[in-house]
């Protein structure tokens, strides 16, 4: 529950105090939304809706949205949207604002899809939607000790279970699902601010390019797995063989080979094709695999080349080295 000097100016000064808005609110039939009125005219505030599973990150997509500029409100119970929704709108102070809703609320949560189709003919609005892999929340909550709002009594991984359960039909008429479960905490946040800040810019989703050796197994999180072991080996190369494709003689070993050079340039004409296709599917986060024998020669290089020519097109690229020494 927001405190009151977190609510905007037109409600504290229009005498509607959230208990008494509330009370109102609650002599209406839970099935009918609040009636609202439209903003005016020549004033079109944005609101964005942020939910989804506890632990996956909606409080630092919040700060991110707040260093943005926007008007942002942290738990505002669902009643409270319409009247929130139409003060905003009415204000020339907020132009865009945004607030978290999620199973904090209760059974109230259940009025949230009926008041956010409410809301959307109201102002522009989208609704952002997070969640993470089970293993990935459990491994958060483990870090943080801190105890699951469903669950204070029962195991986390039952508590998120019930929770995906509560959310699902919110899933389903989101604007946005993001998926954090391979971003830390500022890859989150940077993926935010590029999404609203710069919505004309389609580059907006994060490449992960992986290498990897087949000998310790393919990446799990992968989405796409490209087998490298076709190239000239490196390894069998005495001084190249404790040497990784990172060094500079190594990497120009490999790049001599025309086929090198022929699958470096296809694969990265491919991708460049297929990225704003995931990206119009909503892909927040794509895992590029590369693999070799053992990960320290052949895909260490190619997995190199490979996202500087991404980044060179525009995307925001990091590459990782799984099995590579050093």
């Amino acid at each position: 529950m927001p405190r009151t000097s977190d609510l905007p100016p037109s409600l504290l000064t229009s005498g509607k105090m959230p208990a008494q808005v509330s009370a109102r609110k609650s002599k209406r039939k839970k099935s009918a939304p609040a009636r609202t009125s439209a903003p005016r005219q020549g004033h079109a505030t944005e609101l964005v809706i942020i939910t989804g599973m506890s632990g996956s990150g909606k409080a630092s997509v919040l700060k991110a949205f707040e260093d943005l500029g926007y008007y942002c409100v942290d738990n505002l119970p669902v009643g409270l949207i319409p009247q929130f929704a139409e003060l905003a709108g009415q204000s020339s102070a907020i132009k865009r604002t945004a607030l978290v809703v999620d199973v904090r609320e209760g059974a109230q949560l259940e009025n949230l899809p009926a008041i956010v189709k409410s809301v959307k003919r109201m102002l522009p609005t989208t609704m952002v939607f997070l969640e993470a892999a089970d293993q990935v929340l459990l491994r958060r909550y483990s870090e943080t000790r801190r105890p699951h709002p469903l669950g204070k009594n029962s195991p986390v991984r039952t508590a998120l279970a019930a929770e995906r359960r509560h959310l699902r039909s919110i899933r389903a008429m989101a604007d946005l699902v993001i998926d954090t479960s391979k971003f830390n905490v500022h890859e989150l946040r940077a993926y935010i601010t590029e999404r609203f800040q710069k919505r004309e810019s389609g580059s907006n989703i994060l490449v992960s390019c992986v290498s990897f050796g087949f000998r310790h197994g393919v990446p799990e999180d992968a989405d796409l797995v490209f087998d490298v072991r076709f190239l000239p080996n490196p390894h069998f190369v005495p001084e190249f063989r404790p040497l990784t494709g990172r060094d500079l003689k190594v990497a120009r070993y490999i790049r001599s080979f025309p086929q090198s050079r022929e699958f470096i340039k296809r694969i990265s004409q491919l991708l460049i094709y297929l990225l704003p296709h995931y990206i119009r599917e909503g892909k927040s986060y794509l895992t590029i695999s590369f693999g070799c024998t053992g990960g320290q020669h052949r895909s260490v290089m190619i997995a190199e080349d490979v996202g500087k020519l991404l980044r060179k097109a525009g995307y925001r690229v990091k590459v990782e080295h799984r099995d590579s020494p050093g």
